[in-house]
């Protein structure tokens, strides 16, 4: 079974999936956040998805960022509409600065670090989806 994760954005949301023996995590999509619950829907009736763990974006402080105020109603939702799968928060904090700072350090050019195509939001869900990974085998 797979676990999904989300790096949710007020516009777009950056997605990021396991393989099937949830181990490895890898970038699967963006999408507007006006299609995410849809998007979600879909996948979890093609794929077999355990667990939807969410980026929960906090300050440096450790207190909630003011997209939280966006984060958990939509999570609110997404219990009810998809309530067999397992929805988990997991800390997010500079997953898209490591994100960005991955791309420059693998030569990727301005032009493709570009997040208009939403690949910035992908590599930091598929951040977020290793760390938790990681300590989900500690």
């Amino acid at each position: 079974m797979r676990i999904l994760a989300i790096d949710f954005g007020k516009k777009r949301s950056g997605i990021a999936v396991t393989d099937t023996s949830g181990i490895i995590a890898q970038p699967l999509t963006c999408v507007d956040t006006a299609q995410l619950m849809e998007f979600l829907s879909d996948y979890v009736k093609k794929e077999e998805v355990r667990t939807i763990v969410i980026g929960y974006p906090r300050q440096p402080n450790g207190e909630d960022s003011d997209s939280m105020r966006y984060i958990r109603p939509f999570v609110g939702r997404l219990k009810k509409a998809i309530p067999d799968v397992e929805v988990e928060y997991f800390d997010e904090r500079y997953t898209t600065k490591i994100a960005f700072q991955s791309m420059l350090d693998a030569g990727l050019g301005k032009k493709k670090r570009d997040n208009k195509n939403g690949i910035v939001d992908k590599v930091s869900a598929s951040l977020i989806l290793q760390d938790y990974l990681e300590q989900k085998r500690i």
